[in-house]
């Protein structure tokens, strides 16, 4: 009776951890380490630098094509505003590891924080799920088959696609194109 005991309490004691852990005053969860999706999507701001030089507004942003190729390398405005894909493992991005916020590199909207990525080993930066609001969706049947293409909300720049072969929970990809974001440390 007693090694029954023994072994439920070994058992038990990690998940008793657990939740003494996640558990704040009065019982409910502490909203500053919430690793849900829901806590990581709500409390994005807490990974941007207070200096940080970014735009939070979701206002349509208009250019003419002249002056995006002024502001944008050529490979940015062959991403951003012709659709274009960089080759898979050409951006440092890809294996950036330090916490912080990838914002728009076309208009500093913040898109993602660095809760959000994962090693998807494809070669290009990918995110289980985004800051809301930040992404519009579109089909692409540029290769035949439907996709879901997805773009800044601010300036319109393609950043890649979505796709339901992420990690758990959400199942989702987000597969950006390095060149089109732009890392800023926390």
């Amino acid at each position: 009776m007693k090694r029954r005991q023994f072994i439920l309490l070994i058992v038990a004691a990690p998940l008793v951890m657990t939740v003494m852990k996640r558990l704040g005053s009065g019982g409910s969860a502490d909203t500053k380490t919430d690793k849900s999706v829901d806590g990581i999507r709500k409390n994005w701001k807490s990974l941007l630098a207070r200096d940080a030089k970014v735009d939070l507004s979701t206002e349509p942003l208009r250019k003419a094509k002249a002056e995006w190729k002024q502001i944008l390398s050529d490979a940015q405005f062959y991403v951003l505003r012709e659709e274009g894909t960089e080759r898979p493992f050409s951006s440092p991005l890809n294996d950036e590891k330090r916490p912080g916020v990838f914002v728009c590199a076309g208009c500093a909207l913040p898109l993602f924080t660095s809760q959000m990525k994962f090693d998807s080993g494809t070669g290009w930066p990918s995110f289980f799920t985004n800051i809301p609001g930040h992404l519009a969706t579109k089909q692409d049947y540029k290769l035949i088959v439907p996709r879901t293409e997805y773009h800044c909300v601010r300036c319109g720049g393609h950043h890649g696609h979505v796709f339901d072969d992420g990690p758990p929970p959400t199942r989702q990809r987000w597969c950006n194109n390095g060149v089109a974001l732009r890392f800023i440390p926390a």
